[in-house]
């Protein structure tokens, strides 16, 4: 018998109604706002009623770099939360919303997989709680609204040629990429070249993710610069008078969307910005009240640690005051056999020699978390070909680095299968040996920054960009923006920016492409190599195998 997929697993589940998994919490009935039996958001208010409680422990998981082959890091997330609350521990999983564009393009959902998920796997994986829509009806708000006052007269004199503010869309659609508006004549305004992005590399949802409260969400909207007039001069969202109306929009989906794993334990989902383009986690809200909700917090930052966790440290944990008390580097032996030179299809066969070759990219990303001050723990995610062998070479090579490693067979297992790990995180988060601190000073200039992320993180010799790319930075710093950290964009494939260079390669340089001011989440986009800020859908699309079967369930969602 083949075994079961993941939604067949996640909708044979037995849920627990949300105000049950609420309860296990202690929230007040009056205090979840229900969106269907499953789902539920936490109150404004009462987020506001748990300030003065103390924190419980912060644990990232982050992964090696990805592959083809998967590495499964949501899904060791959950099982990692499902074994520590087995173990004792009273613990929440914090974790992104899915995109759609992931989710009908190449990589499919992203509510963990196998007996390690978080449910209702569909509801999760589609429209969810409308967060999404929230979040990019926002943004295309403010587009609506910089092309209505050039319509109505223009009376800031923004320059039609320097609007920055582009458009949004939840999908992969290459087409719109680069566009031409506002044609058709005089009623349709004057036309001018933009484009769209995906709403998760929205700055909208970047500030939706940074944001402590109300008040900081709508401070932060007011800053965003949508482009310049013609002296040069910034333009913002609040001179379009756009920050009310766009804070309106984002109320309810501000609060945090509470729903519960496999084992009916509690998981926040919240928030969504692309790793390899925007900074990768979740909410600062959902994350500093599962602090004061639980004894430990497990949160994920997306794609490898070069990209996700060098974010969440660096943007996240910079702005939000957070000290994180370990980190789990995910990894699996198929993908450190890719990295070591093995094609997709020969995953299957043992080979010691591939999986010692790909451990350099393993290595370097625990010698990453090393340098943020924060303890790393290797999680081995296991698969059914994988062999003694092979294991025997993965934690030998742990070892030498003096870094505990586990199997986990959370995929089959469940919770059950990751207490060893869960058991070794608490302790390490317990020992207070963490002494978390960025890669970098605010008052360090932008430049070298950047610089400081390739060499220190990515392994580069330096990074290049052109004049124009100089020019920019030099007016980002002019116009007081220096103190900002930077999000850097580029593939998630590779250390580098190019997607088939494995492993962990040396002797490169990142080239930078251009940089974008996101002036509300108080961080500048640093474009590298052929990134895209609008996926595209692959060859044959996940969207081709997803439908409604004759029972009325949905069938091809993974």
């Amino acid at each position: 018998m083949a075994p079961k997929s993941d939604i067949e697993i996640a909708r044979a589940a037995t849920m627990q109604p949300v105000g049950e998994i609420g309860a296990k919490l202690g929230i007040p009935a009056d205090s979840l706002l229900h969106y269907g039996p499953y789902k539920a958001k936490l109150s404004a208010d009462y987020i506001k009623s748990l300030q003065d409680k103390p924190d419980g422990k912060l644990i990232l998981v982050t992964a090696i770099t990805p592959t083809p082959a998967g590495e499964g890091k949501t899904t060791t997330s959950v099982g990692l939360g499902d074994g520590l609350n087995r173990i004792g521990k009273q613990t929440i999983t914090c974790l992104r919303e899915p995109s759609l564009g992931p989710c009908f393009g190449m990589k499919g959902g992203a509510a963990g997989g196998g007996y390690a998920q978080v449910v209702p796997m569909e509801d999760i994986n589609l429209h969810f709680t409308g967060d999404m829509h929230a979040i990019g009806t926002a943004h295309n708000l403010l587009s609506a609204l910089v092309d209505n006052h050039i319509y109505w007269g223009n009376e800031l004199n923004i320059d039609a040629r320097r609007v920055t503010w582009r458009r949004v869309l939840d999908m992969n659609e290459r087409a719109l990429r680069d566009i031409v508006t506002s044609l058709g004549g005089v009623p349709n305004g004057f036309p001018r070249q933009s484009g769209f992005d995906i709403t998760v590399a929205s700055e909208i949802m970047a500030i939706f993710c940074l944001a402590r409260d109300m008040d900081d969400l709508e401070e932060r909207l007011s800053n965003i610069v949508v482009g310049y007039t013609r002296d040069r001069e910034p333009v913002r969202a609040r001179d379009v008078k756009g920050h009310g109306p766009m804070t309106v929009l984002l109320r309810d989906a501000l609060m945090p969307n509470l729903v519960q794993t496999l084992e009916n334990n509690p998981a926040f989902i919240h928030g969504g910005p692309f790793a390899n383009i925007a900074h990768g986690c979740n909410t600062v809200l959902a994350t500093t009240t599962a602090l004061k909700m639980a004894d430990y917090v497990v949160t994920e930052a997306g794609f490898g640690a070069d990209l996700g966790a060098e974010k969440f440290f660096d943007i996240k944990c910079r702005k939000a005051g957070l000290k994180p008390a370990a980190a789990v580097v995910v990894a699996t032996v198929r993908a450190l056999k890719m990295h070591g030179g093995v094609a997709r299809g020969d995953l299957g066969e043992e080979n010691v020699e591939a999986v010692r070759a790909g451990l350099e990219n393993l290595g370097r990303h625990i010698g990453n978390i090393r340098k943020f001050g924060v303890p790393p723990v290797v999680a081995i995610n296991q698969f059914i070909a994988d062999t003694d062998a092979e294991m025997t070479v993965v934690r030998e090579f742990c070892d030498s680095l003096e870094v505990n490693a586990y199997v986990c067979s959370h995929w089959a297992n469940g919770g059950a299968g990751t207490e060893e790990l869960a058991t070794k995180v608490a302790e390490i988060a317990d020992s207070g040996v963490a002494d978390f601190k960025p890669l970098y000073g605010d008052d360090l200039p932008l430049w070298d920054k950047i610089r400081t992320v390739a060499q220190e993180i990515y392994g580069a010799d330096d990074v290049s960009g052109d004049a124009t790319v100089m020019n920019q930075i030099k007016q980002y710093e002019e116009q007081g923006f220096g103190k900002f950290p930077v999000c850097m964009a580029k593939t998630q494939y590779s250390f580098s920016a190019n997607p088939d260079l494995k492993g962990a390669p040396s002797g490169f340089t990142v080239p930078v492409r251009e940089v974008r001011l996101s002036a509300g989440a108080e961080f500048l986009v640093v474009i590298c190599g052929a990134i895209m800020t609008m996926p595209g859908l692959p060859r044959v699309p996940a969207a081709n195998s997803i439908h409604i079967n004759d029972k009325g369930d949905v069938e091809g969602l993974f």
